[in-house]
């Protein structure tokens, strides 16, 4: 179900204070949000169960930056955002024709991370103490994939 877990809004980033689940009205503005997106989807899987996107798609210099994200606690660990990211990172880079895709990640998402490096993304570097989180400071880690780099499969 989706909501506003405080693991996985932890995960993101952001506080982990206990958030009210999702109204219906809220669901509704996140799904409208996906769709207003040129380059975002739900991933869904029975349900709704998150999203995925490509941010600051640059034509001129083929980049772009890759956010994805499982809200359904139920549905982490099954593969589904590896399995959503290789579609979209196909898309990024056979049809859009882009040459490198970017992520950032929180140095305490070792889930992230892993799905991250199963799909290519080398860690580049790290921005220290960049996210905030519950008090403390926590580095971000920097990684990207280039085209050549991205094993192509089909979709």
């Amino acid at each position: 179900m989706l909501g506003n877990d405080p693991d996985i809004v932890r995960v993101y980033g952001g506080s982990s204070a206990v958030s009210p689940a999702m109204s219906e009205a809220e669901a509704l503005r996140w799904v409208q949000k996906v769709q207003d997106h040129d380059h975002a989807w739900v991933i869904e899987a029975g349900s709704l169960i998150g999203s995925i996107r490509l941010d600051r798609v640059d034509r001129h210099d083929k980049r772009a930056a890759l956010a994805v994200g499982i809200d359904d606690r139920t549905r982490l660990g099954q593969g589904l955002g590896t399995e959503a990211m290789g579609l979209v990172l196909h898309y990024a880079f056979e049809v859009l024709k882009l040459h490198r895709i970017a992520v950032r990640v929180v140095a305490y998402n070792a889930r992230a991370l892993r799905a991250y490096q199963k799909c290519g993304f080398v860690i580049e570097g790290r921005e220290r103490e960049a996210a905030f989180v519950d008090g403390t400071w926590h580095d971000d880690v920097m990684m990207g994939l280039l085209d050549r780099e991205f094993v192509r499969t089909s979709p």
